[in-house]
């Protein structure tokens, strides 16, 4: 909270208690600086707190857990006048401060808006020297996504719970981001490969080394080579030719830098170069934002404001940056004015792009005070802004066409002749392109002859579409306008936590429910699953935010058509819980077609002449998607077993922790076994030591599948042991049998079982 209170001092009131000592530390005795430490109002979550009809009003209420810090926030703006509201400069940022207002008003009581795009100590006092009024437009921006979102969330998830599972939810943005997974991995399911040869010669000329060479064109038209039929024919005709270069084209091109960071950008780069989650990007970027120790008493912000869509820097920061490249790498690779990008979206150019604070904290000057992890971070967002304001890269390409009777086989290769900015930093895909493309090339002459060592053919099949990993799928709902970059690394984590997507080796695949759930939005919601519409829906809270149209309006627009939907969807969609959803797949005891079902461990199949038939089973899809039914465990173990609480049969079922057997009682009588412990009939030949016991000791499983010991009388006898009895008496103390055990440090022994004696035997 505050750092000292002080009577009569203005107010500061930020959105993060980490922001509380590094704003304090710039701004002096002369102001009490505070936080919200997040959101402090909200919308109920018992309700929907949307009055639809009057111009769909959001019912905003104190949130129960900020009790305490609205009480402290009171008790300290008691006596100011002044109330100075610094939360972030974004619209979830606006909206606290918004709120901070409402409950914080009072008659004679002034609210100024801050923005610090960088907490350095010039960014601070800069901000608190130019406050703004607050910005309704902006909040009104947020509020529209804010209600947007609590409509479909609060007037879809219902339907789901009543059609398919309690407990499902829908999500305006998320639930696109489930269709654009869903989309491709059916892309893949209809993908037929498609067989395909190329032809690599290895050629020498005059001088070394010797290079490949890559077939291309028959007659100067390209060739598609499709089976080994042709491909025999043609090496068969090339083994007879001559081969001769016929062209040799040879440029210098210009590479010019990237821009600085944008939030999505920084996101891919991170998720390629340091595998970091998109969440973990922002968290630690958070923390870079927010201010690091880097000496005594020295915390401070290290980069800008990490939620941006704009490339804009700061004039001074881009000449901080060129002074530093002439001191360091010398005047050949710095440039004599700043170089600046433009943004494709103006509305979202609020905020710079992110770079460093200052240019002369280096990664190496600070490493010693970041975590690994923020020092990785750091490096990338610096060196890549250090390296847009570098010299533009040179690099030598020659490409080669080279000419064996009607065929062209072509080469390339590329050499840096200056490598500017490249001495700093390369992208990922720069860094994949440079290993691709730089090739050894010989000197080689237009018309010169030369000798095929080496005619290679190569058999292949085209490749399904790839599944999305965290970065391509960023850059999917970046290019297509869904979301915005502050939102993107929520996206990604709740369509996982909501289990309608695993990630499976780093990329998406959506699970059974996610397949489901997605198919019946997608049927019965067919707007809101829309791409376009729903990158509409940003491109409307950008002209909001601008001032361009009026909110209600657009809310007006969205809710006419979609309560209409809703209202057909909740009479008309398939219901799940009762019919399933029919497959082609027989039931093995009737012959009766199979239907998925949902139950509280997920999708099964079941007969669909049940209760007639009873049969279930799980299952799994191949590469096409077609249905696999689970091939069960050794089932006939139900067979004749009964119920030791009730009497009644047994049947298999599955749950969290794999098979196991469940009462046909059920839910009168609850009593489970697991599997692994109906199947338990090895004695260990050790008798239990229990006194009055005459079971013995068998080999038992947890629900976990873990081997541990236990009586043979259980449920009477409960003794049990994760170690192994051995029917061995102990030469000391004379205790009927020991434990099998074992340690790094000591190895195989046998132990007494007797606690108080130890005796061990190695």
């Amino acid at each position: 909270m505050a750092t000292t209170l002080k009577k009569d001092r203005p107010l500061v009131i930020v959105e993060s208690p980490a922001k509380v000592r590094t704003i304090g530390k710039y701004l002096g005795k002369n102001f009490n600086v505070s936080s919200t430490v997040g959101h402090i109002q909200d919308l109920p979550k018992k309700n929907i707190g949307i009055d639809v009809e009057n111009n769909f009003k959001p019912k905003y209420e104190n949130i129960p857990a900020k009790k305490r810090v609205i009480a402290d926030l009171k008790k300290i703006a008691s006596n100011t006048k002044e109330v100075y509201l610094a939360q972030d400069p974004d619209r979830e940022g606006e909206a606290i401060a918004w709120h901070t207002a409402d409950i914080l008003k009072k008659k004679g009581r002034n609210f100024y808006r801050v923005l610090f795009n960088e907490l350095t100590k010039n960014g601070i006092l800069k901000a608190m020297e130019t406050p703004l009024s607050l910005n309704e437009s902006k909040y009104n921006a947020q509020q529209t996504r804010r209600i947007l979102d609590r409509l479909v969330g609060y007037e879809i998830s219902p339907v789901l719970w009543k059609k398919v599972k309690n407990g499902l939810s829908a999500g305006r943005v998320q639930s696109v981001a489930v269709r654009i997974i869903a989309d491709r991995e059916r892309e893949i399911y209809a993908f037929v490969p498609r067989e395909y040869w190329s032809v690599t010669a290895n050629l020498a000329g005059a001088n070394p080394p010797s290079f490949d060479a890559k077939l291309v064109k028959k007659n100067n038209k390209k060739l598609n080579i499709p089976n080994k039929e042709t491909i025999d024919a043609i090496l068969k005709e090339l083994k007879s030719e001559k081969f001769f270069i016929d062209k040799i084209v040879k440029k210098t091109v210009k590479k010019n830098p990237l821009p600085p960071f944008i939030t999505s950008k920084l996101q891919q780069e991170a998720i390629n170069r340091l595998r970091f989650s998109a969440k973990k990007t922002m968290t630690i970027a958070q923390q870079l934002y927010e201010g690091i120790d880097i000496g005594p008493g020295e915390r401070v912000g290290l980069i800008t404001y990490m939620r941006t869509d704009s490339t804009r820097i700061a004039a001074e920061a881009a000449y901080e940056a060129i002074d530093y490249v002439n001191k360091t790498y010398g005047k050949d690779y710095a440039i004599n004015q700043p170089r600046y990008f433009a943004n494709k979206q103006k509305a979202q150019d609020a905020h710079e792009a992110i770079r460093p604070t200052v240019i002369y904290n280096t990664p190496e000057s600070i490493s010693g005070y970041l975590t690994k992890e923020q020092s990785a971070l750091y490096t990338l967002i610096w060196k890549r802004f250090v390296a847009s304001q570098m010299s533009v890269a040179l690099i030598n390409r020659n490409s080669v066409s080279i000419k064996a009777g009607d065929y062209t086989f072509t080469t390339s290769g590329s050499l840096v002749k200056f490598d500017g900015f490249m001495k700093l930093y390369m992208s990922a895909v720069d860094i994949m392109e440079r290993n691709e493309k730089q090739a050894l090339m010989p000197e080689l002459k237009e018309k010169e002859i030369l000798k095929l060592l080496k005619l290679t053919p190569k058999q292949h099949f085209t490749q399904p579409p790839p599944r999305f990993s965290e970065g391509s799928l960023v850059k999917e709902l970046e290019e297509n306008g869904i979301g915005r970059p502050s939102t993107y690394a929520n996206i990604l984590s709740t369509i996982r936590s909501k289990g309608y997507v695993d990630l499976e080796k780093g990329y998406f695949k959506p699970s059974e429910l996610g397949f489901m759930v997605n198919d019946l939005l997608v049927e019965n919601f067919p707007k809101i699953l829309d791409v376009d519409f729903t990158a509409k829906m940003e491109n409307n809270l950008d002209k909001i935010e601008a001032a361009d149209i009026d909110y209600v309006k657009v809310l007006n627009e969205f809710y006419s058509p979609f309560s209409k939907t809703l209202n057909l969807a909740e009479a008309n969609m398939t219901s799940i819980k009762i019919k399933g959803i029919l497959t082609d797949v027989k039931c093995p005891k009737c012959a009766s077609r199979l239907k998925i079902k949902i139950g509280k461990n997920g999708p099964f199949l079941t007969c669909s002449k049940y209760p007639e038939c009873k049969h279930s089973t799980d299952y799994s899809r191949d590469e096409k998607g077609k249905i696999i039914p689970a091939e069960r465990a050794d089932i006939s173990i139900a067979d004749g077993k009964v119920c030791d609480k009730c009497g009644l049969p047994m049947t298999v079922k599955n749950g969290k922790f794999g098979e196991f057997l469940a009462c046909t009682g059920y839910p009168e009588c609850r009593n489970t076994v697991s599997l692994n412990a109906a199947k338990q009939t090895k004695s260990l030949g050790v008798k239990c030591p229990e006194k009055g016991c005459s079971g013995e000791m068998v080999e038992r499983y947890s629900k976990r599948g873990k081997l541990f010991y236990g009586c043979s009388a259980y449920p009477k006898c409960k003794f049990a042991s994760w170690d192994k009895p051995v029917q061995k008496e102990c030469p000391v103390c004379g205790a009927s049998f020991m434990f099998e055990k074992s340690s790094k440090k000591e190895g195989d022994f046998i132990s007494c079982s007797n606690k108080e004696c130890g005796k061990k035997i190695f």
